[in-house]
């Protein structure tokens, strides 16, 4: 494990660092599509409740990942769209390997058979530790929305769990 983190299921009183760590992920400009950080309900509501984890660094926490429905449908219940935020003062540190390490194990206790994400393909960071992940690019997305007025492409990555026949 990295140096003093420990990883850890979120906790509702986590939501202040998890909103700011996504609004900073935001401001990147290459995370997501979101232009702002939703309510804590409609965080929670969207997010499976034992896929929600935050990595933990003296006492405060430093990146958190967690996993939203693809689908209401029943066929895809064990198909789940990861999001992974990591403090711009705690990149490049063993973080996103940590969280995603841990996320992969629970996701595979709580019947999860594919992960997923849609990536900007400029967010070669984010990219990066997909693969290292044991993630594979399915598909790009060409022109899937607007961000900020322009349209984006995005790169589609899945994780299969290893059990799955």
């Amino acid at each position: 494990m990295t140096d003093n983190i420990v990883i850890r299921k979120m906790l509702d009183t986590d939501w202040p660092a998890v909103k700011n760590i996504y609004l900073e992920g935001i401001a990147t400009g290459n995370a997501t599509f979101q232009t702002d950080a939703p309510s804590f309900e409609e965080w929670t509501t969207s997010h499976h409740a034992a896929c929600r984890l935050v990595a933990v660094k003296e006492g405060l926490v430093v990146g958190w990942i967690a996993i939203s429905s693809v689908s209401n449908r029943i066929v895809y219940k064990g198909v789940g769209e990861v999001s992974i935020y990591v403090s711009t003062k705690s990149k490049n540190g063993g973080i996103g390997t940590e969280l995603f390490t841990k996320l992969i194990e629970v996701s595979e206790k709580e019947g999860f058979w594919t992960l997923q994400s849609s990536i900007f393909k400029e967010n070669t960071a984010s990219l990066n530790l997909h693969k290292k992940m044991g993630f594979r690019e399915v598909g790009y997305r060409e022109k899937i929305a607007k961000h900020h007025g322009i349209w984006r492409d995005v790169l589609l990555l899945e994780r299969r769990n290893k059990k799955v026949n």
